[in-house]
């Protein structure tokens, strides 16, 4: 490792910190110029050459779990095994080349002042560089490439999140300089969550609700919405349609910060992919590399879970498929799930089922309410 280090860009002195800060825009630019700089160095020496790009590996084996001595929250962080990024290598010159030219790009986008999307970074990139960029998985990767050469946020570097987060219920929210949105207010529809981070920074927040209720699916919260839940449980309610984007966690990371007492509560259905989508809120991902820590909240599993499939008509399990499988083989690889939630998940292989919470409907429309009701009087949560 010290070989590397040492035929490798210095560009900052700490290479042991294995986080993204959050920048101003001048720093960022000031660390592409380094950057720029001691490449150019490189090249102009008596030697010349052109050195790795060493990067933190962001695969799940250098991940590790660190757990709050003086809080419930526990988060995924990366150790500090390297990976390298080499012109000198045919696998991985493209990807070399890749990092540079993203950095170009965020480096103008500083200038200009603007922030844009993965999405449309992506489109910008193709028609730049159709040579190097042919899929946003590409350059979604890349911009982790720099985030971890860089140790800067993807907010740092001008990309904002695009959002399909909602929230409902008893909450009201202010925008600097806006009119205060009551949430409970909104209909089924909800609140739309912004990809503008420093607008959720500055967001004024105050309720009087006793939860936070995290629903995995949109049709699930607009149900809940609709059938106006947080009256009778004063919650809030908030969903990403899926997988949580940056923007959903980020807010419920501040609504944790701001109202540390009121639990967070996920309904999520029984099967791998509810799990995963769980533990991303819970302990972060490693799909965000070095930012993977920052938005971890310390979410209880509500349900679906085992004890509930005698609720549920047997017609209504599903078998697990091939996909089910490999989300479930990846959880139990990994060292961040609780024993409880292996054993959930455990459940789940040997029965080879799954259920979605829509199953719960045989009880009738209403019944997804008695149904939460209930859990929170018993505290039957984990």
């Amino acid at each position: 490792m010290d070989d590397l280090r040492k035929s490798s860009l210095q560009f900052f002195s700490d290479q042991n910190l294995c986080y993204a800060d959050v920048l101003p825009p001048r720093e960022v630019r000031a660390r592409i110029q380094v950057a720029v700089l001691s490449f150019l160095k490189i090249l102009n020496s008596p030697d010349p050459g052109i050195s790795h790009l060493p990067l933190i590996n962001r695969k799940s084996s250098n991940s590790r779990v660190s757990e709050g001595l003086l809080t419930d929250v526990s988060w995924i962080f990366l150790s500090h095994s390297f990976c390298t990024r080499s012109l000198m290598r045919s696998n991985a010159a493209k990807a070399f080349i890749r990092v540079w030219k993203v950095m170009e790009m965020c480096f103008e986008i500083l200038i200009q002042e603007k922030r844009v999307t993965q999405r449309e970074l992506f489109y910008k990139l193709l028609c730049d560089s159709p040579a190097y960029f042919s899929s946003q998985l590409q350059v979604n990767r890349t911009i982790q490439d720099v985030v971890a050469l860089l140790r800067c946020s993807r907010y740092s570097l001008g990309i904002m999140a695009s959002s399909r987060g909602l929230v409902a219920g008893r909450i009201l929210l202010q925008e600097p300089n806006q009119e205060t949105v009551d949430c409970s207010a909104c209909g089924s529809s909800g609140y739309a969550i912004s990809g503008d981070l420093n607008l959720l920074e500055g967001l004024v927040m105050k309720t009087d609700a006793r939860y936070i209720i995290v629903v995995e699916k949109h049709a699930i919260f607009q149900r809940l919405a609709e059938d106006h839940i947080f009256n009778q449980i004063p919650s809030i309610l908030l969903t990403a349609k899926g997988y949580p984007d940056i923007a959903t966690r980020f807010l419920l990371h501040r609504m944790s910060r701001a109202f540390p007492d009121l639990p967070i509560l996920a309904l999520v259905d029984w099967n791998p992919a509810g799990l995963a989508i769980l533990s991303t809120y819970k302990y972060g991902s490693i799909g965000m590399g070095l930012e993977a820590y920052r938005y971890a909240c310390n979410v209880k599993w509500m349900g679906l879970r085992g004890d509930d499939l005698q609720l549920v008509p047997d017609q209504s399990l599903a078998p697990l498929k091939p996909r089910d499988l490999q989300i479930a083989k990846s959880l139990l690889s990994s060292e961040i799930l609780q024993e409880n939630y292996r054993e959930e998940l455990a459940l789940m292989m040997q029965t080879g089922r799954k259920a979605d919470i829509e199953a719960l409907y045989f009880h009738g429309y209403d019944y997804l309410g008695k149904y939460i009701a209930k859990k929170i009087v018993q505290a039957n949560y984990i």
